[in-house]
């Protein structure tokens, strides 16, 4: 498929059409949300069928790592390269591309996926076909709402994508139970397909916006030049090493726990990865709850607050591991809704902070370096815990591991703090 940008005309016209929708009614929001909900039905698939592939494979610990690596490679990656093409091609094409790769890449991981070296090119096919749904999934939002109504769309959007994530985990979960591994894969994949259709049919009428600029005019110069957009960058890299690196570790860290309180390893980590279903149940929540707020009260003091109560859990949360797990549990779902709940709050900050024509440049720069800190974060993560903890036993000491994500919720909080709400919101 050769991409071709709209004609300028074309564009305004579009983009007249949009930006003053209200949500109310406005059907187009909730079947959006529906349909990427069912696009993201593959993400969790594999980390949940896990502790069945690995023997069934023969894989090392090594090796089943590296496929999930080689998935937050390829989706940081797709992420970068359909939010840039957007900008130029229109946000709805790449959205539609993206949709239509990813349900022929995760139907094709679903059918031949049967061993570790073709999951590890599947799935990071199916990762790079799908980063699409995402970038662009923002700029359309963007275009149809306007500012007074845009937190709480933008929320809806992002409490969709973690409603996809404890969808994908609870049932990849149940089918793995019921049909194993293959049938988990299999019907995953097709609802992937399904999702894809549902997205098509709801954006056949929407208007394909390519924003002009003048020519020689940098995008990368448009934003960094705006200190808000500056701002707003560093803190989502902060608060993406926060919370990705929780989202990798906290079902381990729960485990410990229950473990610690004489419950057998298969209850402990069953425990544990229901609980990372309810954490991305919590933040779906927190993203829809937040969005809303945030056009009430202001960008400013939603992230602020959310970034430092999530950052002083992480700080301190480490250190309760023998506490009785009904307050860890409570602290759970406290957590898991302030660390994704000032997300919908940043991404709507930024359309308001960037010009609308560099905003797939915006996407981009932020996904690269929030991706990119979220990879390491768990490393670090792991590094530190190996650091404090005896070899070859279970870990017991996890304070210092939580303080490294506790940092960069400190990041996130110290440059919500130096938000200007004042100045334009647009260069």
């Amino acid at each position: 498929m050769k991409l071709r940008a709209p004609s300028e005309h074309t564009d305004r016209a579009g983009a007249d059409q949009l930006g003053h929708l209200p949500l109310a009614r406005d059907p187009w929001l909730l079947v959006m949300s529906v349909a990427r909900m069912l696009m993201y039905a593959n993400f969790m698939v594999y980390a949940a069928c896990l502790p069945v592939l690995i023997p069934a494979w023969g894989m090392s610990a090594t090796e089943a790592g590296s496929v999930s690596g080689a998935f937050m490679l390829g989706y940081a990656f797709s992420l970068v390269a359909f939010s840039w093409l957007a900008q130029h091609y229109g946000a709805r094409r790449l959205f539609l591309i993206s949709a239509a790769l990813s349900a022929f890449s995760a139907v094709l991981f679903g059918l031949f996926a049967r061993s570790y070296p073709s999951a590890l090119a599947l799935y990071a096919l199916a990762a790079v076909t799908q980063g699409g749904t995402y970038g662009p999934a923002i700029m359309l939002f963007a275009d149809r709402y306007a500012p007074q109504a845009r937190g709480r769309a933008v929320g809806v959007l992002i409490a969709s994508t973690s409603l996809g994530y404890a969808a994908s985990l609870l049932l990849s979960g149940w089918l793995l139970a019921h049909g194993g591994y293959e049938f988990a894969f299999v019907v995953s994949g097709w609802l992937v397909a399904v999702g894809a259709v549902l997205a098509y049919a709801t954006l056949r009428s929407t208007p394909n916006v390519v924003h002009p600029h003048s020519a020689g005019t940098s995008r990368l110069r448009a934003i960094f030049a705006h200190a808000n957009a500056r701002r707003l960058i560093i803190g989502y890299t902060g608060h993406s090493w926060e919370l990705l690196g929780m989202w990798s570790w906290f079902p381990a860290f729960i485990a410990a726990s229950l473990a610690l309180s004489a419950t057998s390893a298969v209850q402990a980590a069953a425990g544990g990865a229901y609980l990372a279903a309810g954490l991305h149940l919590c933040g779906a929540l927190a993203a829809s709850w937040m969005g809303s707020l945030s056009d009430r009260f202001g960008r400013r003091v939603l992230l602020l607050a959310l970034s430092a109560s999530s950052a002083l859990l992480s700080l301190t949360i480490g250190w309760l591991i023998g506490w009785p797990f009904a307050v860890l549990l409570a602290l759970t779902f406290v957590y898991g809704f302030t660390a994704l709940g000032d997300s919908p709050v940043l991404s709507t900050a930024l359309t308001e902070a960037v010009a609308p024509y560099a905003l797939g440049t915006a996407l981009a720069a932020r996904s690269l370096l929030g991706f990119s800190a979220g990879a390491i974060a768990p490393l670090v993560f792991g590094a530190v815990l190996d650091a404090t903890n005896p070899a070859g036993v279970l870990p017991t000491t996890w304070g210092w591991a939580f303080v490294t994500l506790g940092l960069g919720g400190l990041v996130a909080a110290w440059y919500a703090y130096r938000l200007e709400e004042g100045t334009p919101l647009r260069s």
